[in-house]
């Protein structure tokens, strides 16, 4: 019984050891795919975010919610990485980020995070294909095959040759959407990415974008003012003044009064 005290090491069997001792050994808890701490963010003597910390788990969906101005927004252009925080910590499937040049955010990014905006900033001078291929392209990847294989699932099967300007609106943001799949990202980040869609539009983009998404393995933190849209996702944070209000479940929401 090496390492057990002698008071106690006549009374434990040595087959239960160390588990009846120490207690039972546990696998680790699984490391979020996005992570904030803390995070609090000011513009000159306003602040915009007051200590607000969440966590994405792999496959989960998270909506923030709230009022224009409550710092959805800048919330999540801090966890793409595309500025940094006045202080608090910033973590990517568990590695700091925050502290990183944006050099060094930017090579993370694009295996790590998928972004998606209410405009689809696509490559107006690329194809279809050609604009889900930039990815591959950054990582030094042929990834034509599972570009190919995207568009028939957005879609657009048939439509790689074609240009954005000649895309529907609605096609352009699954366009989007599968270009910001493209490496198979840890997370997606997608910023009121129906808000510019008819409701029809924004109802098939949104359930095509989270379904492709666990698909993959990603989490995804989308930012909305849609209820229709928040109402898809596991969990809603809402945001007010720049703080978080109490995390409810999707459950809780369809059944509250």
């Amino acid at each position: 019984m090496l390492g057990l005290p002698a008071r106690v090491a006549g009374f434990i069997p040595e087959r239960c050891w160390p588990a009846c001792y120490y207690g039972p050994v546990t696998a680790a808890a699984p490391v979020p795919v996005l992570s904030a701490h803390e995070i609090t963010q000011r513009y000159g003597e306003t602040t915009v975010l007051h200590g607000v910390s969440l966590d994405v788990a792999r496959g989960e969906v998270v909506a923030v919610t709230g009022p224009s101005g409550s710092g959805k927004s800048t919330l999540l252009h801090l966890l793409g990485g595309l500025g940094q925080p006045s202080s608090g910590a910033i973590f990517w499937e568990g590695r700091r980020v925050d502290q990183l040049s944006i050099e060094a955010r930017a090579r993370l990014r694009v295996r790590a995070l998928g972004l998606v905006f209410q405009h689809h900033y696509l490559l107006p001078d690329l194809s279809v294909l050609g604009n889900l291929l930039v990815p591959g392209l950054i990582l030094g990847e042929d990834l034509t095959e599972r570009a190919e294989a995207l568009l028939t699932q957005v879609g657009l099967g048939g439509r790689g040759a074609a240009y954005p300007d000649v895309l529907s609106g609605g096609e352009r943001q699954r366009l989007a959407v599968a270009r910001a799949l493209m490496a198979r990202p840890a997370a997606l980040l997608a910023d009121e990415p129906t808000g510019s869609l008819d409701r029809a539009n924004a109802d098939r983009v949104a359930r095509l974008m989270i379904n492709l998404a666990r698909e993959y393995g990603s989490g995804v933190l989308l930012v909305t003012h849609d209820e229709t849209l928040a109402a898809l996702a596991d969990r809603q944070i809402h945001l007010l003044d720049g703080r978080t209000a109490r995390p409810q479940t999707a459950q809780a929401l369809t059944t509250a009064p």
